[in-house]
């Protein structure tokens, strides 16, 4: 049937999209109007389930971001992604997981809906330029240019030095400690000078509406924050009904560790931290409401 042939591919087509698009909304609605495009079509003549479900996927996930990315230009602050917790095995490649962090999808912003789509495709699925280039309607000529300026662009701004886990773990769970703490000199000796705090609250609840940059400013909003005073004013500009008992926990999200802030069970606000030489290069906290639903 060709529901049937549809669902085996599904968790894949949506892996595609997320990557492309960065919410997984977006990405929802993307395969439910393949499904359409699918049902309409005379399946009998497709001789290539896969690669013509990625093609139909891959276009109207182009489609789709740049309508998007003009909403995105007037979000109140800064915008990021949607987050995720577990990510689905849905192809066997190094760089499948290593294509939802977080601090890669910001990059990936960067890049126009064209060049994020080839990066995607290459990178994260590892398909061949001929077959990239016929599902963006190119030459394979044209999909390798576009993947390398791609790549290169994703390189000069990605973390210079790859971290492993456990490290970034037990880094994650002494930021943790620093904040519950207080502990603004513990909290500022992890911060590299430079550092930068990116907050989406989606003007939902209150959060920087610019990047905080410098280790002490970072330092004392992120204990200010993490205050009884704060976290009241955190909570209260929460339409939710829940009262602050807050717990905090080191958890998978987009395919690295982060801090996780629940109420009353609830996912209110992560913390994904971008480690480069042993110190916190960037710190991405997302609040928005709308961002958090599928952790």
């Amino acid at each position: 049937m060709a529901i049937d042939r549809f669902e085996e591919h599904r968790d894949l087509l949506t892996a595609v999209a997320y990557r492309v698009l960065g919410t997984v909304t977006d990405a929802e609605d993307v395969v439910q109007e393949a499904w359409l495009r699918w049902s309409g079509v005379d399946t009998a003549e497709v001789e290539d389930d896969r690669a013509y479900l990625i093609r139909v996927t891959t276009r109207l996930s182009i489609d789709r971001l740049r309508r998007v990315r003009a909403q995105r230009e007037s979000y109140v602050g800064p915008w990021l992604p949607e987050l995720v917790g577990a990510v689905p095995d849905v192809a066997e490649h190094a760089e499948l997981t290593a294509s939802v962090e977080l601090a890669l999808l910001v990059v990936l912003e960067t890049l126009s809906p064209l060049e994020r789509a080839v990066f995607v495709l290459r990178e994260a699925f590892a398909l061949p330029y001929a077959e990239i280039g016929e599902i963006i309607g190119r030459t394979d000529t044209t999909a390798r240019q576009l993947a390398r300026r791609a790549k290169q662009h994703v390189q000069e701004r990605r973390p210079r030095f790859e971290v492993d886990r456990t490290e970034r773990r037990r880094l994650t769970e002494r930021f943790i400690g620093a904040a519950a703490d207080g502990d603004l000199d513990a909290l500022t000796a992890m911060l590299a000078h430079d550092v930068s705090l990116v907050s989406d609250g989606g003007g939902k609840v209150r959060a920087p509406l610019r990047v905080v940059t410098g280790d002490r400013k970072v330092a004392r909003f992120l204990l200010s924050a993490a205050s009884d005073r704060g976290t009241r004013r955190f909570l209260g500009s929460l339409d939710t009904g829940l009262t602050p008992d807050l717990q905090v926990a080191v958890t998978d999200v987009n395919g690295a560790p982060a801090a996780v802030v629940t109420a009353g069970g609830r996912p209110v606000s992560v913390f994904s931290l971008v480690i480069e030489d042993g110190l916190i290069q960037t710190v991405f906290l997302v609040a928005s409401p709308e961002k958090l639903p599928r952790l």
